[in-house]
């Protein structure tokens, strides 16, 4: 299946400040001002849309917006604004481990009654909630590894070969229909979704956004990195026993070959990518630079806390017979 869809269009607004900068994105009217800012719910829908758009500029972009765009100052300062409530808000509500060991330990050891969303769908979920879930899930798989790719060049030694060792694998190993992005695109076709890249952005809430965003703020700024590696390790730490649950709902509910393919490549890719986050790519950068140890760990506690809101808004809609989206897919 195609990833390598043009840029996708322009989304609707959802507020005062997401209209003011797509109507600036297409030349028609100015910025948001500092005021409408900082009135907004630093995760909520307008500021997360807001949010999204300013960093979709550094992905592929949009349409309608000229390459060039990208790196416009007065966009960047208010790109700044908006990641300052937003990271402040994930520090105040977000932190619970001031050290990476601590935070990655308890990653490893599997809740005895686990009620999470792959909990869910693999005992009871519908197909039309498995539908939803890779519909709110297409923003970030989409583009999966893209934003940890960043890190890179911030990293040295350990860290870095560990890195790319892990990044390689998700992008491929050398081959393009392996690319995971590409697995994810076929997974969504056997449920027949739409495949094009962004293609759910109007359809997704907050909830969703937020944990795009995350990995968006964490790739782009250099300050941020051990706090990007450890959103890095916790997808990789979690991913492998969530995808086993998935692969056995995809499954019990006849999704398709394709759905089932991409969760069983990541119960076992990601055994292999766990250990080498932990063992290289974690401690080899906290052995270079160990200040950034805080950092690591609140990259974990960020991560959790934005995918558990997911997870609390997904469990929420489908136990009350309801859609997660906002439109129907």
């Amino acid at each position: 299946m195609n990833v390598t869809s043009p840029e996708p269009a322009l989304p609707s607004a959802r507020g005062r400040i997401s209209t003011a900068i797509i109507e600036y994105l297409r030349s028609t009217g100015p910025l948001p001002n500092g005021r409408e800012i900082s009135a907004a719910a630093p995760i909520g829908d307008d500021l997360q849309l807001a949010l999204y758009l300013c960093y979709e500029l550094h992905y592929r972009g949009f349409a309608e917006v000229d390459a060039d765009r990208e790196w416009e100052p007065d966009l960047l300062r208010v790109r700044a604004a908006l990641e300052k409530p937003f990271l402040q808000a994930l520090r105040d509500a977000a932190t619970v481990h001031k050290l990476a060991g601590e935070a990655l330990d308890e990653l490893l050891v599997e809740p005895v009654d686990g009620s999470g969303v792959s909990h869910f769908l693999q005992d009871e979920g519908e197909l039309w909630q498995i539908r939803e879930y890779a519909a709110q899930r297409s923003l970030y798989h989409l583009k999966e590894a893209d934003p940890h790719a960043w890190v890179l060049p911030r990293l040295w030694g350990r860290a870095k070969a560990g890195m790319a060792a892990v990044e390689f694998d998700e992008f491929g190993a050398g081959r393009a229909d392996r690319v995971h992005a590409r697995l994810f695109a076929d997974l969504m076709a056997d449920l027949q979704l739409d495949t094009a890249y962004g293609h759910y952005l109007d359809a997704v809430g907050p909830e969703a956004l937020a944990t795009v965003n995350l990995m968006s703020l964490f790739g782009l700024h250099r300050a941020l990195r051990g706090a990007l590696v450890g959103h890095f390790a916790t997808v990789e730490i979690t991913s492998s026993p969530g995808s086993r649950r998935l692969a056995q709902a995809m499954r019990r509910t006849g999704a398709g070959p394709a759905a089932e393919h991409f969760y069983d490549e990541h119960v076992e890719a990601d055994a292999v990518h766990e250990q080498v986050v932990r063992r290289e790519v974690v401690a080899g950068l906290l052995e270079e630079e160990p200040h950034l140890d805080g950092d690591v760990a609140f990259g974990v506690d960020a991560t959790t806390y934005l995918e558990d809101r997911l997870a609390e808004h997904l469990l929420g809609a489908w136990r009350a017979g309801e859609s997660s989206l906002r439109m129907p897919v």
